[in-house]
C-alpha cells in the first residue's frame, strides 16, 4: 500500500475547485448530482482509509482486542508513519462518528419539529400557518407538504405565489432534501468536502428555481418572486423548523435567473470549463475508490498471511 493509502485523505482538497467549476458551468440538475456522487464517494473512501490506518496502527498497543499476528511487522510496514497515525487516526475515527450521529440526529428532529407544527391542519399538500414571521419551505416525508406562512403569501403577488409553490414542488419532486443530507454528512466525514456541501446547497436551489421557471413561462417573475421572498423572509428570525429550506445565495440567483437558460442536454466538452469540472470530480472519485480498494485488498491478503502463519 504504502503511501498510496493516504490518497483518499488528500484528494478532497479538489472539492473546492470542482465546486467552483460545476455551480458555474454545469446545469443545476447535472451539478448536484454529479458534486453529491463525488461527495459521497471521497467520504466513504476517506473514512475507510482512516479505519484501515487504526487497524493496523494500534494492532501493536498494548489491550488492543485485535489478534497478536495483526501487529506482525510485514502488515505494519503496509502503513507509513503507522504508529504516529494509527493513534490519531483513533480520535479522527471518533469525531467523525459523533458529527455523523448529530447530524442525522439533527435532521430527525428539525423534520419532527415542521411535523409537529402542522398537527391539527388539514392533510392536503399546502399547508398554511397563521404566522407573521414570512417564510416557505417544502417538508418532505410521505408525499411532502409545502409550508408557507400568512405573512409570506401577504407580501407576494398571485403570480408570485404560483412561482413559489412551483419552487417549493420542484424540491419535493426531485427530493433534494436527500441531496443536501448526503452532501452534509460528506462534509462532516472530511472537513475538505465542505466546499461540496454549499455548492449542493446552491445547485438544489438553482435547480428549483429552474423547474419553476419553465412551469410558470416567465424566468423574470421566477426571479421577482425568489428576491422578494428573500428579502421579506430576511427581515425576521426563521423557525427552527424553516432549517429545512435553505434559500441560497439569491443575488446569484437571481442574475442566473436573469439571464439565459443552462444548456441541460449532453456531457460537456473537456475543453471547456464544464467539462473540465465533470473530468476532475469524476476522476478524483475514482482515483479515491480504486486507492480504497487497493489498500483494503492489499491489507486483507498480508492479514490473511498473518494469521496462516
Amino acid at each position: 500500500m504504502g503511501l498510496f493509502v493516504l490518497l483518499p485523505l488528500v484528494l478532497p482538497v479538489t472539492a473546492w475547485p470542482i465546486a467552483r467549476l460545476a455551480e458555474q458551468h454545469l446545469h443545476p440538475r447535472r451539478a448536484t448530482w454529479l458534486l453529491t456522487g463525488v461527495g459521497a464517494v471521497l467520504a466513504l473512501c476517506s473514512t475507510l482509509c482512516v479505519a484501515l490506518i487504526a487497524v493496523v496502527g494500534t494492532a501493536a498497543v498494548p489491550g488492543n482486542p485485535l489478534p497478536d499476528s495483526w501487529s506482525d511487522p510485514e502488515v505494519r510496514a503496509a502503513v507509513p508513519f503507522d504508529d504516529v497515525m494509527g493513534r490519531a487516526s483513533i480520535p479522527a475515527l471518533v469525531a467523525v462518528a459523533c458529527a455523523v450521529v448529530f447530524t442525522l440526529w439533527r435532521h430527525r428532529r428539525v423534520r419532527r419539529e415542521a411535523e409537529r407544527a402542522l398537527a391539527g391542519l388539514p392533510a392536503s399538500s399546502v399547508a398554511v400557518l397563521p404566522d407573521e414571521a414570512p417564510y416557505a419551505y417544502a417538508l418532505p416525508g410521505g408525499r411532502g407538504r409545502v409550508v408557507v406562512s400568512t405573512a409570506m403569501l401577504a407580501c407576494l403577488t398571485g403570480r408570485e405565489r404560483r412561482a413559489l409553490f412551483a419552487h417549493e414542488r420542484a424540491h419535493l419532486a426531485h427530493r433534494h432534501h436527500r441531496f443536501l443530507l448526503v452532501a452534509q454528512l460528506a462534509a462532516r466525514a472530511h472537513p475538505f468536502l465542505r466546499p461540496l456541501r454549499t455548492a449542493v446547497a446552491y445547485g438544489a436551489e438553482r435547480w428549483a428555481d429552474e423547474e419553476a421557471a419553465q412551469l410558470v413561462g416567465d424566468r423574470r417573475l421566477m426571479a421577482r418572486a425568489v428576491g422578494r421572498a428573500a428579502l421579506v423572509g430576511a427581515a425576521t428570525p426563521t423557525p427552527t423548523f424553516a432549517a429545512l429550506a435553505a434559500p441560497g445565495p439569491v443575488p446569484r440567483r437571481v442574475a442566473a435567473l436573469l439571464g439565459p437558460v443552462p444548456p441541460a442536454a449532453g456531457w460537456p466538452p473537456a475543453y471547456t470549463p464544464a467539462g473540465l469540472a465533470a473530468w476532475i470530480a469524476a476522476g478524483g472519485a475514482a482515483v479515491s475508490a480504486l486507492s480504497s480498494l487497493n489498500a483494503a485488498v492489499a491489507l486483507t491478503v498480508i492479514l490473511r498471511a498473518a494469521l496462516a502463519a
